[in-house]
């Protein structure tokens, strides 16, 4: 049985979660949440108010989706509760970011300014001087596209380590040419 699939999710207070058939929603403070599952996986709410998720029977595929289920289900309850959020560095001499509103605006190298614009349910953070951004929000899969499409604009490069990464991440360094000797 799937170690991840058969644990409980706990449901906090302040969180409602409606089940219908393979819909689950889930609202909290931060904001609501609905996702469709596979309609054969049973998914119910126990007495004590955690959900459990089951699968019909042992193919590969089950096990597999028995485990995804209710990472899901969990993710979903965590960020409707506590969020998510992402923190990326920008390196580089000339290379900034700043919030016009509630817009990122980044100043990358290029000939005119990087304007991003959140979805709803997301919100950017921008500290200055340090190049640090982070992306907020409840959902995690739209904070970690929104976050990879901001590192996209200038992935860092090998030689200098110039660019936008993950705060943490580790950069392979390249050695640059070394020069002709005569």
């Amino acid at each position: 049985m799937s170690r991840i699939g058969k644990m409980p999710v706990p449901v906090p207070a302040g969180v409602e979660v409606t089940i219908e058939g393979s819909s689950v929603a889930v609202k909290g403070p931060k904001g609501e949440l609905l996702q469709e599952f596979h309609p054969r996986m049973s998914i119910a709410q126990e007495e004590d108010g955690t959900i459990v998720v089951e699968r019909p029977n042992d193919e590969q595929f089950f096990r597999a989706l028995h485990g995804l289920t209710r990472a899901l289900i969990n993710n979903m309850v965590i960020g409707v509760t506590e969020g998510y959020s992402k923190t990326l560095e920008i390196v580089g001499t000339g290379y900034r970011a700043e919030l016009q509103g509630e817009n990122l605006v980044m100043s990358l190298g290029f000939s005119h300014p990087v304007i991003v614009k959140p979805p709803e349910g997301i919100t950017f953070e921008v500290t200055p001087r340090s190049g640090l951004v982070t992306v907020s929000g409840y959902d995690k899969e739209l904070v970690g596209r929104i976050a990879a499409n901001i590192r996209g604009w200038r992935p860092v490069e090998p030689y200098l380590g110039k660019g936008i990464r993950y705060q943490g991440e580790l950069v392979r360094r390249k050695a640059g040419k070394t020069g002709q000797t005569v």
